[in-house]
C-alpha cells in the first residue's frame, strides 16, 4: 500500500490528476464554509451543538456539515444522487430511456442531460423546504430561528444560491471524473463524510470523557474499526457464476469455446437502501414540525413521532428501539427491491444466450434464469442483513448508552468503498505503465 503512494507521484500525468483532485476538494471545502445571504450569522454558532439525523442528516452529511451552517454547497451532491436514482428507477419502467441505455455512450450522454436537468429542479424542492424549516426554528435547529425576515425577495435570493450551489458541486464532480482521478461525485461524497468525521467523534469526547465514560469512547472506536474491516471484507465478495461459450466455426476460424464469469456482489445495491430507508422514516417527523403545539389527538401524534421514530439528535441524545427496528426492516426490504431492479436473471439469461454461452450444468432460457434467481436471493439475504446491521450499529450503540454517536453505517460504507475503488483505479494505470515495483 505504502508503494502506492511512492509510485503515483513519480508519474507526471498522474501526479497532475492527483494534485488537480485536490485542488477541486479545497475549493468545494471552502464554498461548504460560506453561508448564504439572508441568515442570521450570530445564530449558528448556536446551533452547531445539534446533531441532526434521519434524511436531513443524510444531506449535512453529504455536504460535510454545510447544511448546518446553511452555506452556498448546502445540498452538496444529494440533489444529484436522488435525481441518478429516479433516472434508474424510471429506465425499468420506461422502454425509451432503456433503449437510450442500450444504445451506448450517445444514450448515456441524453440521460445523463436529463439527469442534470431533474438535479437543479431537486435542487430548487429541497432549498425551498429547507429554508422553509430553519425560519420556523424547528426541530432539525433546535428551535433556533435562522431567517427572521422570511420574505419572497429574501426566500428567492435563497433559493437561487443553494441551486446554483449544487449546479456548481456538480459541475466539479464532473470535472474530477473528467481530469481527475476517480469517480468525481464518489469523491466530493467521500470528502464530505471526511471533513466531518472529526467534529462527530469530537463530540463523542464530549459525552464520554468529561463524565469518566472513557471504556464507552474506547468501545465506540473499536466498533469503528470493527465496522471497517467488516466492509473491507463484504465489499470485496463475490459469487462467481461460471459462463461457457460454445465453440463456432465462421469460415477457416473457430470462434468461442472460452470461459468467463459473472461476478454477483453480495451487497450489489451499495448504498441505496439505507437513503430510501431513511428518507421514509424522515417523512413523519417532517410531517410533525406542521403540527401545531396544542393538546388532543394530534398532539399525542406528534409526541409519539418525536419519541419512537426520530432518531439521535432529536428529541433526546438515545435512539429508540422501534425506530432501529424499523429501519433494519426497510433497509432489507429495499435491499431485495434495488437489487431485483438492477440484476433482472431473465433478461441476464436472454443476453448469455445470444451471445453463445451457457451456464455448466443449466439449459438455456428459464432453467438459467431461474438459477440465477435462486443464487441471487440466496447471496442478497447475507448482505441485506449485513447492510442492515452495519446501518443500525451505530443506533444501538446510541440507544445502550443514551449518547449520539455521530457516524452513521452508511458514511463509513461510502468513504471505504470510494477508497477502495479509487485505489483500484490508481492501481490499474500503474499498471498499464508497467511499474514492476508496485505490483511485486
Amino acid at each position: 500500500m505504502l508503494n502506492v503512494y511512492r509510485y503515483m507521484f513519480k508519474i507526471p500525468d498522474l501526479r497532475g490528476k492527483i494534485l488537480f483532485t485536490l485542488g477541486v476538494f479545497a475549493l468545494y471545502r471552502l464554498g461548504a464554509t460560506i453561508p448564504v445571504p439572508g441568515i442570521e450569522l450570530d445564530r449558528l454558532d448556536a446551533m452547531a451543538g445539534q446533531q441532526p439525523g434521519g434524511a436531513f442528516g443524510l444531506l449535512n452529511l453529504f455536504s460535510g456539515n454545510a447544511l448546518e451552517n446553511l452555506s452556498v454547497f448546502s445540498l452538496g451532491i444529494l440533489p444529484y444522487i436522488t435525481a441518478s436514482i429516479i433516472m434508474q428507477l424510471l429506465s425499468v419502467v420506461i422502454p425509451r430511456l432503456q433503449k437510450l441505455q442500450d444504445e451506448g455512450e450517445s444514450g448515456r450522454a441524453v440521460i445523463t442531460k436529463w439527469t442534470r436537468y431533474l438535479t437543479v429542479i431537486l435542487a430548487l424542492l429541497q432549498s425551498t423546504g429547507i429554508t422553509y424549516l430553519f425560519s420556523r426554528g424547528s426541530s432539525f435547529t433546535g428551535g433556533i430561528v435562522l431567517i427572521d425576515d422570511y420574505t419572497p425577495t429574501r426566500v428567492v435570493l435563497m433559493v437561487v444560491t443553494m441551486t446554483a450551489g449544487t449546479a456548481f458541486v456538480m459541475w466539479l464532480g464532473e470535472l474530477i471524473t473528467q481530469r481527475g482521478v476517480g469517480n468525481g461525485m464518489s469523491l466530493l461524497i467521500f470528502i464530505s463524510i471526511v471533513a466531518a468525521l472529526p467534529s462527530q467523534f469530537t463530540l463523542i469526547w464530549q459525552y464520554t470523557i468529561p463524565t469518566g465514560r472513557a471504556p464507552i469512547f474506547v468501545l465506540i472506536i473499536a466498533l469503528f474499526i470493527l465496522m471497517v474491516v467488516g466492509i473491507l471484507f463484504v465489499e470485496q465478495g463475490q459469487r462467481r457464476i461460471p459462463i461457457q461459450f460454445a465453440k463456432r466455426i465462421r469460415g477457416r476460424r473457430v470462434m468461442g469455446g472460452q470461459s468467463t464469469y459473472i461476478p454477483l456482489k453480495i451487497n450489489m445495491a451499495g448504498v441505496i437502501p439505507v437513503i430510501f430507508a431513511t428518507s421514509i422514516l424522515f417523512f413523519p417527523v417532517l410531517i410533525s414540525t406542521s403540527i401545531p403545539s396544542t393538546e388532543g389527538f394530534f398532539s399525542s401524534v406528534r409526541d409519539f413521532i418525536n419519541v419512537h421514530l426520530a432518531p439521535s439528535g432529536y428529541a433526546s441524545g438515545a435512539t429508540s428501539w422501534f425506530y432501529i427496528g424499523v429501519l433494519f426492516f426497510l433497509i432489507v426490504f429495499f435491499t431485495y427491491f434495488y437489487t431485483a431492479i438492477q440484476f433482472d436473471p431473465v433478461r441476464q439469461s436472454e443476453m448469455i444466450q445470444r451471445q453463445g454461452g451457457f451456464i455448466p450444468g443449466q439449459r438455456p432460457g428459464q432453467q438459467t434464469s431461474r438459477y440465477l434467481g435462486r443464487i441471487l436471493n440466496r447471496i442478497t439475504l447475507p448482505g441485506s442483513v449485513f447492510l442492515g446491521l452495519i446501518a443500525i450499529l451505530p443506533a444501538v450503540a446510541s440507544a445502550i448508552w443514551a449518547i449520539p454517536v455521530g457516524f452513521s453505517g452508511v458514511s463509513i460504507l461510502i468513504v471505504v468503498g470510494v477508497a477502495l475503488e479509487t485505489m483500484k483505479q490508481i492501481e490499474s494505470q500503474l499498471t498499464m505503465r508497467n511499474y514492476e515495483g508496485f505490483l511485486t
